[in-house]
């Protein structure tokens, strides 16, 4: 990953995630790890109590406010209906089917979504994150601190494997976030499990735990998770990326070797 130049607000951000030895643990915005079912329940339940546009994103979406106190303070509602939307095919019911994806392979790299009804609006209730920011916010990919770089390394490497899989066809710098311990946070998979098996991303070095979870799936392992928003052939399209991921990998192995493909 090349070094890039950050703005003055990425750089301040960069600065104050990373404190000096002996203070403060830096800030870890996922949260949900390990309580994943308690902010799902959250979500679904909670009131919303005010609302506004979101000034980014192309699928308008709706940032939402709970009431203070509360376990999350808000989240982005995504309403948009399945279906053809600017050339792509567009679904909210993909950010579910990304997220429940995400907790089979135990990734955690995907906040919780649920989907919920607000006012009229039938879509997927996105938790907010915070505090991070965007690669686009930090003026390209960031290069972490040394300490960092292995897992940091690791992350992208999931995220890639994770994108191609799934078929994400929108994986823009607005959508890759990181918050203060260097955690890599994905959102935004509304036009993700379309059909294809092109590879959304090259890829370069595999994570094999992650690898040998992908490997392991089958139709009788996808169905119970992804059918509630996903029809039979998009689930079988899931496997067919997932076995042209086997044979790129299998010829990376086969040029550079398991030691050079895969990360110790």
């Amino acid at each position: 990953m090349s070094r890039v130049v950050l703005s003055a607000g990425a750089a301040l951000f960069v600065l104050s995630a990373f404190a000096s030895p002996g203070a403060e643990e830096a800030v870890n915005a996922k949260v949900w790890v390990g309580r994943a079912a308690e902010y799902e329940e959250f979500l679904r339940t909670a009131e919303v109590v005010r609302m506004e546009e979101s000034p980014v994103g192309v699928t308008k979406p709706v940032r939402c406010y709970f009431a203070s106190g509360g376990l999350v303070e808000g989240m982005m509602l995504k309403s948009i209906k399945p279906g053809r939307h600017g050339g792509f095919w567009e679904s909210y019911k993909a950010e579910m089917a990304a997220y429940e994806l995400d907790k089979l392979l135990e990734m955690n790299m995907i906040p919780p979504t649920v989907e919920k009804r607000v006012k009229s609006d039938l879509g997927a209730a996105v938790m907010w994150v915070a505090p991070v920011q965007s690669f686009k916010q930090m003026g390209g990919p960031p290069t972490p601190p040394p300490q960092h770089t292995d897992s940091w390394n690791r992350q992208m490497a999931k995220a890639k494997m994770f994108d191609n899989l799934i078929n994400n066809k929108d994986p823009n710098l607005g959508n890759w976030l990181v918050d203060p311990a260097w955690n890599l946070i994905l959102i935004d998979h509304t036009r993700a499990f379309a059909s294809g098996k092109e590879m959304v991303h090259k890829m370069n070095r595999i994570e094999k735990g992650l690898w040998e979870k992908m490997l392991a799936l089958d139709e009788a392992t996808l169905k119970p998770t992804l059918e509630p928003y996903l029809d039979g052939g998009q689930i079988k399209n899931v496997l067919q990326r997932r076995d042209t991921m086997k044979k790129e990998i299998e010829k990376m192995i086969a040029e550079r070797g398991e030691a050079d493909v895969f990360f110790p």
